[in-house]
This record gives structure tokens, C-alpha cells and sequence, in this order.
């Protein structure tokens, strides 16, 4: 019998080897972070709406973006893919990333950026709070991991809270929509 493969894990090492090529060619950011609309419409590079979530930040020697949202998508992305199977699962996941990133390049500031994976994370979450509703679980640990990574990206500089908002309102959609068929 074949081993069923991880739709979580086949992400993880797809943005993990992105990451690597990060290190060995740090000008290939400049190829796939989001920029705001407007330089989007301008450019028509609109794949940059899923290749942002390909890039992670590198000004530290510890990855400290890429763990947490590693670690992230895989506590919540295994979940989602026992709960739901791998294709419902990679529909929220791409649907949050999509949602996140209109988000992020609608608000972003004039020469702003956005990198990063956690507009699609957050969506997992917003997935996750769906799903244990749905089912009877308890939500309340979740939703205070939720707020409190919110807070995060609303007081710390640098964290783009466009792209956390527009995916968490973006993966509960996907969701709904998916566990009500």
C-alpha cells in the first residue's frame, strides 16, 4: 500500500527551500516580495501574490520568521489536513495566502513590502476556530493564541498586520464554505 504524502510537510519543504535560496542568492527577494497595489497593477506581476509567502526575513542569523511560521503551519496544517484531507486543506491554505496578500498590497504604504508566509498561517488559524465550532471544541486557547500573535503584529514594526488580518477573515471563509458541502 503507498504511503499517503503530507500536503503540510510538501509546503514546509517547498518555503524551507526557498529559504535556502535566500541565503545563497539574497537578490532573488527582489523577485517575489509583495508589493503594495498599485506597483502590482502597474507591473502586472501579479504571481507575487503567492510568491510572497516563499520569502522570509533574513536580517537576523537566526530564522526566526521562518520557524515560527513553520512551525505554525505545521501544528495547524496537519490538523486541517486530518480533519479535512489534503485538498481542502491546500484550498484554505491558497485561499488565505491570496487574501492575505490582497490585503497586505491594498493597505501597504507607498515603497512598502511584504514578505512572508503568515497571512496564510493566519488563515489557518481563522480555519482551525471554524472547524473546532463547528465540531464542539474548545475555542478559547486557540482564540487567545490568535489575539495575542494580533497583538503582536499591531505593536511590533516590521510585522505586516494586513496580511494576519486579511488571512484569518480569509481561511475562516474558505472553511465555512468547505465544511458546509
Amino acid at each position: 500500500m503507498k504511503a499517503q504524502r503530507s500536503a503540510t510537510i510538501g509546503l514546509i519543504t517547498v518555503i524551507c527551500g526557498f529559504f535556502l535560496w535566500q541565503k545563497i542568492d539574497a537578490n532573488i527577494i527582489n523577485n517575489f516580495f509583495l508589493p503594495p497595489l498599485a506597483d502590482l497593477q502597474s507591473s502586472g506581476q501579479w504571481y507575487r501574490i503567492f510568491t510572497v509567502g516563499l520569502m522570509h526575513d533574513q536580517t537576523s542569523d537566526l530564522p526566526y520568521h521562518l520557524a515560527f511560521n513553520m512551525l505554525a503551519l505545521h501544528s495547524l496544517g496537519t490538523q486541517i489536513e486530518s480533519i479535512l484531507g489534503k485538498s481542502k486543506f491546500l484550498v484554505i491554505f491558497f485561499i488565505s495566502l491570496l487574501a492575505g496578500s490582497l490585503t497586505s498590497a491594498y493597505f501597504l504604504p507607498f515603497n512598502g513590502y511584504s514578505i512572508g508566509a503568515s497571512g496564510a498561517v493566519f488563515g489557518l488559524f481563522g480555519a482551525i476556530l471554524v472547524i473546532y465550532k463547528r465540531y464542539g471544541a474548545d475555542l478559547k486557547s486557540t482564540l487567545i493564541t490568535v489575539g495575542l500573535n494580533l497583538v503582536i503584529g499591531f505593536t511590533i514594526p516590521g510585522i505586516d498586520w494586513r496580511a494576519h488580518v486579511g488571512g484569518l477573515l480569509g481561511g475562516a471563509l474558505a472553511a465555512k464554505v468547505l465544511i458546509h458541502k
